[in-house]
C-alpha cells in the first residue's frame, strides 16, 4: 500500500461480513454504491478475484480511495455518481454484476471534517451536502422552507417529537433577519428549544442534524429505487448487501427485500395487495447481521450498524 500522508484510519463495518456474502470464486464485478474511503472495496479486491466499480458523490472520497487501491492492480474503477445513478453507471459495465454492497453510514471522513457542516462538534458553516458541487445547503433549507415543513422534516426524518417548537425557533429567527447559519448556532438554538437535562448522553440537536442530513441528500428519498434498480442490475444469484445505521434506513430495507421476495406488506385488514410484492429475490439474512461486540468495542459508531442482504432469482422467463 502507499504511504502517501492520506488518513485511511476510518474504520469499515462488518468488513468480513460484507466479504462472507459474496461467491469469492466468480468472476465479474462488485459495485461498491458507497465507495467513501474504500474499505469495502479493499476487502473484496483483495479476498475474492472480482473487479470492483466504486460510486461516490464526494470528490475528496473519490481521490483517497483511489489512491488507496492504487496498487491493487486494475480491477478498480471509480465513478463519481450518486447512487440513485447505479441503472447509468451499470449501464457502462460490460461484466456481469455479481454483487451490490451500500454502507449508507456518514463516513468518519465527512463527520469529521468541520468544514462540511456534518457535527456541532465543529463550528462551520450549515453545509452537511455529500456532493458540495450541488444542491442545497442545510442553512438554506431552513432559511427557504416554510415553518411547517421544517418541523414535518425534523419530525419524519429525526423522530424528534418536541420538532415544531424547534422550527418555532427557526422560523422566529428567519423573521428577524438573523437566520442560522453555522453548526453551533444550531445546536444552540435546538438546546434552547427542547432544554438539556444534566447527565444527558445524547446532545439534544443530535435528531435534528441527522434529520436535515436526510432531508438535505434525499437520502430516504432515492433509497427504495437504488435497492430495486441494483436488484434488477444484478446477474443471476448475484447479492445485494445494505448496511444501515438508523431505523428510518432500515425500515425502507426491510421492508423492500421482503415484498422482492414475494411478501405482501400490506396492512392486514387491506382486501387486495397494493404494496407491489413479487418473488424476484430470497433474503439470505433472515434476522440483519450485526457488529460482533468486538468491534462495538474497537468502533462504536458500528453499534447502531445492521447488515441484510438478498440474492437475485432467475428471471421468470427463465423458470417457466
Amino acid at each position: 500500500m502507499r504511504s502517501s500522508g492520506a488518513d485511511y484510519t476510518h474504520l469499515t463495518v462488518m468488513r468480513d461480513e460484507v466479504v462472507d456474502l459474496i461467491d469469492e470464486s466468480s468472476d465479474g464485478v462488485v459495485i461498491d454504491a458507497t465507495l467513501g474511503l474504500g474499505g469495502h472495496s479493499e476487502a473484496i479486491l483483495s479476498e475474492t478475484r472480482l473487479s470492483v466499480v466504486g460510486i461516490d458523490q464526494d470528490s475528496r472520497a473519490l481521490e483517497m480511495a483511489s489512491e488507496r487501491l492504487a496498487d491493487l492492480g486494475e480491477r478498480f474503477r471509480a465513478v463519481k455518481a450518486n447512487f440513485e445513478s447505479i441503472k447509468e453507471v451499470v449501464s457502462g459495465i460490460s461484466q456481469p454484476v455479481r454483487a451490490i454492497v451500500a454502507d449508507l453510514g456518514v463516513s468518519s471522513m465527512q463527520l469529521d471534517d468541520g468544514e462540511r457542516g456534518f457535527s456541532f462538534r465543529f463550528d462551520a458553516p450549515l453545509d452537511m451536502r455529500m456532493n458540495t458541487e450541488t444542491g442545497r445547503t442545510a442553512a438554506e433549507l431552513l432559511a427557504d422552507e416554510d415553518e411547517e415543513t421544517v418541523a414535518n422534516i425534523i419530525y419524519q426524518y429525526g423522530e424528534e417529537r418536541k420538532s415544531r417548537r424547534i422550527a418555532r425557533y427557526i422560523a422566529e429567527r428567519n423573521r428577524a433577519g438573523n437566520p442560522v447559519r453555522t453548526t453551533l448556532d444550531l445546536a444552540r438554538l435546538v438546546e434552547r428549544a427542547v432544554g438539556k437535562k444534566p447527565g444527558d448522553k445524547i446532545h439534544p440537536a443530535t435528531r435534528t442534524f441527522q434529520a436535515l442530513r436526510i432531508a438535505v441528500n434525499r437520502e430516504l428519498e432515492i433509497l427504495e429505487g437504488f435497492l430495486l434498480d441494483s436488484i434488477d442490475a444484478l446477474e443471476r444469484n448475484g447479492v445485494l448487501a445494505v448496511i444501515t445505521f438508523h431505523s428510518l434506513e432500515d425500515r425502507i430495507v426491510k421492508h423492500l427485500f421482503q415484498r422482492a421476495a414475494g411478501k405482501c406488506i400490506c396492512p392486514p385488514r387491506i382486501p387486495q395487495c397494493i404494496c407491489g410484492a413479487e418473488k424476484i429475490a430470497e433474503i439470505i439474512t433472515r434476522k440483519p447481521i450485526v457488529p460482533s461486540e468486538e468491534e462495538q468495542n474497537a468502533n462504536p459508531r458500528s453499534r447502531s450498524a445492521k447488515l441484510r442482504a438478498v440474492r437475485k432469482l432467475n428471471d421468470r422467463s427463465q423458470e417457466q
